[in-house]
């Protein structure tokens, strides 16, 4: 197990946590949560042995194989399949020593590397790194471009899915539903929930960590304290705590005002002399109960709009697209006042496309962009980070907007965005993701928006962050478009939802647990036709006549199927048990049989496991 002895760790000057005692199982799930630059990071930092701890030990399984997603993608010609194959480092070795074998006529050597590839499931590494990236969003002719050809977002996706393919013991993510949307973010928590090894995941989004973790390790006050139960048991077991830690620190604080009032009432006077100085030594050794502390550090609120008319923005029969490509064609797509819209659908369906033309961002292709006059639009996306003047401060970059209003108005003004005291005079340059972000938001705010287009606006905020957003979206009386793929926000803040699939705006009329069984389903269709196309036949679900007559005859195709590759399997087994096969001049019958095993033996457990699930469903 991992264990945390009596740890404490500090980046520079400053102690992120001290006297830390925490064991992890094998098998856990394990939130890590806590404030940005609270140490979350740092500790995955130690458990990669890429930090040392100041004081005692962080101890993890000697040959553990750990995981974890890379930050940066360099510009590589490699496609993004073999990207992806390079996660599995045994199939990658193998493989090479395969090579290597093969150039210099090792012929023995060689079919013990091919028993060694059919071991550790080699043969079927292909289909299990598309199987990554179709669940992450890319499509199947996707896979053979090169990794330079794809934009900062989809690399970290390359990063997630070299992870995921990495056979591991140990799996670090950190924030691995940043640059996700929704569809991939609920394919990726059913694969997270499958996941065999220990999994310590970094997250600010309290579905995802609801959905995947078994405990959470909360990072506060330069403390470690380990939870058990998903986050929102977490938040449950901590407001308790906060308030029992206020009842007591309220009960201690009248103990100390009533023993200090006859401390300063009798000191001097000789008969209570010794009682006083008894009650004075009692308060110099107590120890003090803080008070508890659960203000949120953001707090913020939109101002009044200015124009509130009826209908704000129109595209009426427009073409969207980029040069060949269209996304839209004749599009009819309106807002009114007071909307709050969620937009669905999968990375690449044009959700960023279509707020992109409703910002007039993007050139229409054909057709009219109409919008109320005066009309003030708030537009936030992930680009707009990089466009802030590196080299200017927080308050400068207010100023920019409002040259007339007064330094201290607007230190006011960011201080509810986090920016107090140096932090709104420092220059942009140096700041987080989270912090570039946060001042992209305060800028929005600043201009009094009548329409808001939010595409993706929480990545890399934290929670209080995202709370704090949550809350002022709520009093926010103009239309709000939003893009997210957190759940909670988009919870609290939209009122209708549509989907956006093959250049289509659909109307979606469930709730977001709906939504979510709804692409579930979408990822079962597409395995389910994968399946078709190796052979195998979906299988109808309908109670009906004709139904159970085709699951009949499959039934009894699948019996023979079972004993025909049975058979085949025995056949295959004894040749490779015959010493001739190993000989320098049958090399590439020995490779053909070693495949045609795995071949085999992985088209058996799909028979198998149809035949199981007919025959239960033929029982009942």
């Amino acid at each position: 197990m991992i264990q945390l002895t009596n740890l404490s760790l500090r980046r520079g000057h400053k102690l992120l946590f001290k006297g830390a005692d925490i064991n992890i199982h094998p098998g856990q799930t394990v939130g890590l949560t806590g404030a940005n630059g609270t140490g979350k990071s740092s500790l995955f930092a130690l458990l990669m042995d890429h930090l040392q701890a100041d004081l005692g030990e962080c101890s993890v399984p000697k040959g553990w194989r750990i995981a974890h997603v890379k930050q940066e993608t360099p510009a590589l010609d490699q496609s993004a399949m073999d990207y992806v194959l390079d996660g599995d480092v045994v199939y990658r070795d193998v493989e090479q020593r395969i090579a290597t074998a093969t150039e210099s006529d090792q012929h023995e050597k060689l079919g013990e590397l091919y028993a060694e590839m059919e071991r550790i499931g080699g043969y079927a590494a292909h289909a299990r790194a598309g199987r990554l990236l179709n669940g992450l969003g890319f499509d199947s002719d996707e896979t053979t471009c090169p990794v330079k050809s794809f934009s900062g977002g989809w690399r970290m996706r390359l990063n997630l899915a070299q992870a995921l393919m990495c056979p591991s013991d140990l799996l670090l993510l950190d924030e691995p539903t940043n640059h996700l949307d929704l569809e991939a973010v609920v394919w990726l928590q059913d694969w997270l929930k499958r996941y065999e090894g220990t999994l310590w995941l970094i997250s600010h989004d309290r579905d995802f960590l609801d959905g995947v973790v078994k405990h959470i390790l909360h990072i506060e006050h330069e403390q470690l304290t380990l939870y058990t139960g998903n986050y929102s048991d977490f938040e449950k077991t901590r407001m308790e705590q906060l308030a029992l830690q206020q009842a007591m620190f309220e009960k201690q604080q009248k103990q100390i005002a009533h023993m200090q009032a006859y401390v300063d009432r009798f000191r001097y006077k000789a008969s209570k002399a010794k009682q006083a100085q008894s009650r004075l030594k009692a308060l110099e050794r107590m120890d003090t109960i803080a008070a508890a502390q659960v203000e949120n550090p953001f707090h913020f609120e939109f101002y009044p709009c200015q124009n509130l008319r009826h209908q704000i923005v129109e595209l009426e029969n427009a073409d969207i697209g980029y040069g060949e490509h269209q996304v839209f064609q004749n599009l009819n797509f309106s807002i009114t006042a007071g909307a709050r819209i969620g937009l669905l659908g999968r990375n690449g369906a044009g959700k960023s496309t279509l707020i992109k033309a409703m910002s007039g961002d993007k050139e229409l292709q054909k057709g009219d962009l109409k919008t109320a006059k005066d009309l003030q639009i708030g537009y936030f996306a992930q680009h707009q980070l990089e466009q802030l003047d590196a080299s200017a401060t927080a308050i400068e970059h207010v100023l920019y907007l409002d040259p007339k209003a007064t330094e201290q108005d607007v230190k006011n003004f960011l201080g509810g965005f986090g920016f107090r005291g140096d932090k709104a005079d420092t220059p942009v340059k140096p700041f987080s993701g989270g912090e570039k972000a946060r001042l992209a938001l305060a800028l929005i705010v600043y201009q009094r928006p009548d329409l808001l287009l939010l595409d993706e606006p929480t990545n890399h905020l934290d929670l209080n962050m995202r709370d704090a957003i949550s809350f002022a979206l709520q009093n926010y009386e103009g239309a709000v478009i939003l893009v997210s793929h957190d759940k909670h926000m988009l919870n609290s803040v939209i009122d209708e939802m549509v989907y956006i699939d093959r250049g289509q705006i659909h109307s979606f009329d469930g709730d977001l647990d709906e939504y979510q069984s709804f692409i579930k389903a979408q990822i079962k269709k597409a395995e389910v036709q994968e399946a078709a196309a190796s052979n195998v036949i979906p299988i109808n679900k309908k109670q009906n006549h004709k139904a159970n007559k085709a699951a009949r005859n499959r039934f009894q195709k699948l019996d023979k199927l079972i004993e025909q590759h049975s058979q085949k399997i025995t056949d295959v087994t004894a040749k490779l048990s015959e010493a001739e096969i190993y000989k320098p001049e049958n090399q590439h019958e020995l490779k053909q049989c070693m495949e045609l095993s795995q071949r085999l033996k992985t088209e058996l457990d799909g028979y198998e496991a149809e035949w199981l699930e007919l025959s239960e469903r033929l029982e009942n």
